[in-house]
């Protein structure tokens, strides 16, 4: 009877011991999370070790996100878009360049092996250095995602819900590509992720209405949008505490030069960010028949205005571009 009695002061002890434990280091978070500014930054900044003095020392970030699909047994950039984000000014930006884009300098004599897309094939340099020609931007980072490293970075993070714009039928047997999505918000999955993000015509010809932007100008705006979804799920605040394994995961399926610890001080500020701000655009140009292939030609001057204004808004906090 006094041996359990002993057995039941002992368990009593050390659960008292353990509920004391964690009192105290729950008082040592909490008083952390404020002095992080309290709230969900200040929760993410706790949790990844950050400080919110750092700020003033992060730099605007330049990164050029390239998605990477073989037709053919040829790797080819289908998607290249420039993102950029400063978090003092807490502004973000994300600009589309048409796969087509005319690389060459004669476009009369234009060949397929002068669109920006193929650059990647003689190395990711090559097509970063092209997007600084073309926008003025000395670009830090680069982010390279294939087909499969794509649909495992969407079903780690749970899939994203997403808006999908309209029906979307198309099979193309030389690609192994099935692409069967219906209208409407859904939970878009790693495979219907690939299928969403490389989607630019139906079967029958049709695709995304004018006003929305048809074919690939339609796929690039909905690429933009899928990534500001994709941010939006991983900033969501069931995620904050499982952000560094995340990110860690996330980054194992990606080609890139920036680490995770480049990556970690930006982003408690990026919780606070505003979505519908994000400036999204397509580089500024027009579809000609060259030479008997389809390039897109650049306008430099109207580029050259864009991304001031762009440059200004992200530095400056000033909204100008329309």
């Amino acid at each position: 009877m006094k041996k359990n009695k002993k057995k039941k002061s002992v368990f009593k002890s050390f659960f008292t011991l353990l509920i004391l434990i964690s009192i105290v280091f729950g008082i040592i978070f909490g008083m952390r999370v404020h002095e992080n500014g309290g709230g969900v930054q200040g929760l993410l900044l706790t949790t990844l070790g950050a400080n919110k003095v750092e700020l003033e020392q992060l730099d605007t970030l330049y990164i050029l996100v390239l998605g990477v699909s073989t037709d053919l047994q040829k790797e080819l950039t289908d998607t290249i878009i420039l993102c950029g984000y400063n978090p003092k000014t807490n502004q973000a930006m994300m600009l589309s360049i048409p796969r087509d884009t005319f690389v060459g300098t004669d476009k009369n004599n234009a060949k397929g092996s002068e669109k920006i897309n193929c650059l990647y094939s003689k190395g990711v340099q090559k097509t970063v250095t092209a997007v600084e020609e073309i926008t003025g931007v000395d670009i830090d980072y680069y982010a390279v995602v294939n087909t499969q490293a794509l649909t495992e970075i969407v079903d780690v993070i749970g899939g994203v819900e997403f808006n999908v714009p309209i029906n979307m039928k198309y099979d193309d047997p030389t690609q192994n590509l099935h692409i069967n999505l219906n209208k409407g918000v859904q939970m878009i999955e790693g495979k219907e992720a690939e299928m969403l993000l490389r989607f630019r015509h139906n079967n029958d010809g049709t695709s995304y209405p004018a006003e929305y932007g048809d074919n690939d100008y339609g796929r690039m705006r909905t690429q933009r949008e899928f990534i500001k979804a994709t941010i939006s799920e991983i900033i969501q605040l069931k995620n904050i505490t499982k952000i560094k394994p995340l990110l860690n995961t996330i980054f194992e399926n990606l080609d890139t030069n920036l680490t995770v610890d480049d990556a970690i001080p930006y982003i408690p500020y990026l919780v606070g960010i505003d979505l519908d701000n994000i400036i999204t655009k397509q580089l500024p140009g027009n579809s000609e028949l060259c030479n008997n292939i389809w390039i897109y030609i650049n306008d430099k001057s109207k580029t050259k205005k864009l991304m001031g204004e762009i440059i200004n808004t992200i530095e400056h906090g000033i909204i100008k571009v329309q």
